[in-house]
């Protein structure tokens, strides 16, 4: 650890990876509720779970994100962050947040309340207090990581985070914004939902996933600074107007299905782009890294990317095939893989790679990390098929003969099972993982030196 204020990202990862925890076990039972309907109705309903398995998701993610940021800004910028204590300040909000939202969405509390009650919109249900405290939290990470970049030295990859961090900041205030009208509601909704996961989000993952690349292969900054600006710009280009797909049948005008169609069929390419490039820089790469996980997880983040994103998306984007599977299982199968490769592998990428650095230590554990990735990519990737079949079989039936919804989901019970099963394996993955991490291997005194116990 070369900055003192380095530190600060291990709070930040620690916290991330105790929500990581609770949103696959959030997700195990919503899957089990698939197969048993009327699993825990009484206690925890389904949209409860749900909403606990979404929201850790995007909080847990948001905490990796930070952190990244305070652990590779001072490397990047040459200088300490502006203020340790403002970061640790950040933080507290956040989880006061957080656990006021677990509070509120468990026991349903202040229920129909403007202000302390929760919402009704999809990722966006916390109360409005909380989301005043994410603003509030936004603010402070902005103003002290905006003060260190601009005091110090500038490189593309501190910039293309701090632009990826501000506009993730921006998009955020339009879930403040909830008109009576539901179209519009939607369209605006999406400003959120699709600008942050196939917009800004992909800045910040191209950004990290750059100084990954940087440490790991030893490739000439150069060379990965210009792949950077490549596929931010591809990025941009398809990603803003991509969000057209969203609104084929939301009430906007019909032009959205051109523009929908044509823009986000390109999103495929800066996910095809941040893959070649993992591949080509490890290629290039004149560095034989000891941190072989954190390598491995690297790699896994650009290629799933590339094919949950990516190619999923692809799947269903069309205006024409869309007409007959939004709202699918097919959607789940593409969100799945989508967050998983794109989002929840580069927070651990980056997590694998930081940690052992912070504790002052050589990379530890690190085969339970890749049976780790292994086990969790396998699950996920199982997921993704039985999913996809289970949307396909639910597209005909449903959409096409017209049966109705509680009949197919009737035939989809096979399905579901192996989807729950596939859950399984990635909470064994995720423990495993966690161990990884959270519990170095000992270290014994010889006579010549310290050495890991085995």
């Amino acid at each position: 650890m070369k900055y003192a204020t380095q530190k600060i990202a291990l709070a930040y990862f620690s916290v991330a990876l105790a929500l990581f925890a609770i949103q696959i076990v959030g997700g195990l039972l919503v899957g089990y509720v698939y197969i048993d309907p009327n699993f825990l109705s009484e206690v925890l309903p389904f949209n409860i779970l749900r909403m606990l398995h979404t929201n850790s998701l995007v909080v847990w993610l948001l905490l990796g994100f930070f952190g990244a940021a305070y652990f590779l800004i001072p490397e990047e910028t040459e200088r300490e962050i502006h203020s340790l204590m403002l970061a640790y300040l950040q933080l507290i909000i956040l989880v006061v947040g957080t656990i006021g939202v677990v509070l509120t969405y468990v026991f349903n509390l202040f229920e129909g309340n403007f202000l302390l009650g929760k919402e009704g919109r999809e990722f966006l249900e916390q109360p409005k207090w909380v989301k005043a405290g994410i603003v509030v939290a936004a603010l402070i990470f902005l103003y002290n990581v905006t003060m260190t970049v601009l005091k110090g030295r500038k490189t593309a990859i501190s910039n293309v985070l701090l632009l990826g961090l501000w506009g993730l900041a921006l998009l955020f205030l339009f879930a403040f914004y909830n008109p009576e009208n539901l179209a519009l509601d939607k369209q605006y909704w999406w400003y959120v939902i699709h600008l942050w996961v196939e917009g800004v989000w992909e800045l910040i993952m191209a950004s990290i996933l750059a100084y990954l690349m940087l440490k790991l292969t030893g490739v000439d900054r150069e060379v990965v600074e210009k792949w950077l600006y490549v596929i931010v710009a591809l990025a941009l280009f398809s990603g803003i107007l991509g969000t057209g797909h969203h609104y084929y049948w939301i009430g906007t005008p019909g032009y959205w299905q051109w523009i929908g169609s044509i823009f986000s069929s390109l999103e495929v390419v800066p996910f095809f782009a941040m893959m070649a490039f993992a591949f080509v820089m490890v290629w290039k790469g004149r560095r034989d890294h000891p941190n072989k996980a954190a390598l491995l997880w690297s790699l896994g983040c650009a290629t799933l990317a590339f094919f949950g994103a990516g190619v999923w998306g692809f799947l269903h984007t069309l205006h024409g095939v869309n007409y007959y599977t939004h709202g699918t299982q097919i959607t789940a199968a593409h969100g799945h893989l989508a967050f998983y490769g794109a989002y929840v592998c580069l927070n651990i990428a980056i997590f694998t790679y930081a940690m052992p650095i912070l504790r002052n230590r050589d990379p530890y554990n690190q085969v339970l990390n890749m049976a780790a990735f292994w086990l969790m990519s396998g699950g996920m990737a199982f997921m993704t098929f039985t999913l996809t079949f289970a949307g396909t079989v639910q597209t005909h039936m449903q959409r096409v003969l017209g049966e109705y919804y509680m009949d197919v989901q009737d035939q989809l019970d096979i399905f579901y099972v192996m989807r729950f099963f596939s859950g399984v394996a990635v909470f064994i993955g995720v423990l495993l993982l966690i161990y990884a991490l959270a519990w170095p291997r000992r270290e014994v005194i010889t006579d010549d030196a310290s050495v890991p116990a085995e």
